[in-house]
């Protein structure tokens, strides 16, 4: 098809620095200039950090502070309330429970980061606990196969809910509302009358969850190869930015920062190494998460996603695919969210009629809005899904140490993802004053 050159805009060219801006002067005069924090850190110092501080917040760039201090509150309240909240127990069982929401939470990024939203994914989770139940336990088909299966059912299971929105042009929500009852009742049907199959604890499946790193070499090895990856990735990614003759953050600063991850990474460490060990569940959530992180931010097919996310029109006009990459990143969801169905499997060492049902699709989204993905598409990293779902889980288990009923936890959960959403709101609003939207 070719494109009728006549209606592209034309071209925009650049202002001198000088040059006061066209439109409205109060707006402008307003507006907070963006400044790059590595010139400000290079140039101040630690008054540099406080100026990009001030700024970030009068623009309404909170990133993650909120949800930090929210962490930082809860644990303070709950161990008050109870010492065993921060025992090591407490904290590997939160660790491990909080995996099989997280991952689901990855992939509902991907889809909030377009605009979009997939209600599908808790009864996608559940087909792909009925499946390797199904075939592994019932037809004795190899576990690793009926894995593999399983993940690539979410994966097409996820390509079809994207046709239906990207190619049809039928509203997502709607697309995955249908998704959700027509592979909730397959899931049912899957798994017949007994409506429950029980897998093997010994199992590929069982141990997701089950297994430790008993090893205390393995907790702080994990947390050294963190610290020296970050300082490593950090400090390249400055060599390369002064090699191109543009702002780099400081070596100081790179430091600064790796030596706060190396405080907590480290004092996880030591904390797993007083009860059963690094469990393997976290350290493939980890793995995830840095995958994940890399293919949103570091390669063109990220910044893609995050380009529809700002704009549908404005990324077709840049010849991105439209289609292709929303089909791709409903796929995504389903992927991850067969794979947080079979950490679901292992956590009740079961596939059930109640797989996948429940609290499971709000908990989900609230992990990723908690965490700092924005509602509106073009804001969100997918280490937000740790943030928010340590959020959730540390709430539940925070109330069920002091036997509060949870009719009063789906309560708090949802007061704190309307404060969340609150936040979100006031900051685009803020950001749009501040000109940075």
């Amino acid at each position: 098809m070719t494109t009728d050159k006549s209606a592209t805009p034309p071209a925009k060219t650049s202002a001198p620095a000088d040059t006061p801006p066209v439109g409205n002067p109060e707006a402008a005069e307003g507006a907070a200039t963006v400044v790059d924090p590595r010139l400000l850190i290079r140039e101040q110092g630690f008054a540099g950090y406080v100026t990009e501080f001030k700024r970030k917040i009068s623009g309404g760039d909170l990133g993650s502070i909120p949800v930090v201090v929210g962490l930082a509150i809860i644990a303070i309240v709950f161990q008050s309330m109870n010492s065993e909240f921060l025992s090591a127990k407490n904290i590997s069982d939160i660790a491990t429970t909080m995996v099989a929401t997280g991952m689901m939470a990855v992939g509902i990024i991907f889809v909030l980061l377009l605009g979009e939203i997939d209600l599908s994914v808790g009864s996608v989770s559940g087909v792909s606990g009925a499946l390797v139940a199904v075939l592994s336990v019932t037809q004795g088909m190899n576990e690793w196969l009926a894995i593999v299966v399983a993940i690539v059912s979410g994966a097409v299971i996820g390509a079809i809910h994207g046709f239906f929105f990207a190619r049809i042009g039928a509203p997502a929500f709607a697309v995955t509302l249908a998704g959700l009852l027509f592979w909730l009742g397959f899931m049912l049907q899957l798994l017949g009358d007994s409506g429950t199959i029980n897998l093997d604890g010994d199992g590929v499946v069982g141990q997701l969850t089950t297994y430790y790193f008993t090893d205390v070499a393995a907790a702080y090895g994990l947390a050294a190869i963190s610290v020296i990856g970050y300082f490593a990735a950090a400090f390249l990614d400055t060599r390369r930015r002064e090699a191109a003759g543009i702002p780099a953050r400081p070596i100081a600063d790179i430091v600064l920062r790796t030596a706060v991850l190396a405080v907590f990474a480290f004092a996880a460490a030591y904390m797993f190494n007083q009860y059963r060990g690094l469990p393997l569940a976290l350290v493939l959530f980890l793995i995830v998460l840095v995958g994940t992180d890399f293919l949103l931010r570091r390669t063109a097919y990220g910044r893609k996603i995050f380009a529809l996310g700002g704009s549908v029109e404005a990324s077709r006009r840049a010849g991105i695919n439209v289609t292709a990459i929303r089909i791709s990143v409903f796929s995504i969801a389903g992927t991850f969210a067969a794979i947080g169905g079979l950490f679901w499997a292992s956590k009740i060492a079961a596939a059930n009629q109640g797989s996948g049902t429940g609290d499971l699709l709000m908990n989900v989204i609230a992990a990723a809005v908690i965490g700092g993905t924005s509602l509106f598409g073009g804001r969100g990293r997918t280490w937000n899904a740790l943030l928010g779902v340590m959020v959730i889980v540390s709430i539940q288990y925070g109330l069920s140490l002091e036997g509060i009923a949870t009719p009063i936890q789906y309560m708090i959960t949802g007061g704190v993802l309307l404060a969340t959403v609150v936040i979100d709101s006031v900051t685009r609003k803020t950001q749009k004053t501040a000109g940075r939207a």
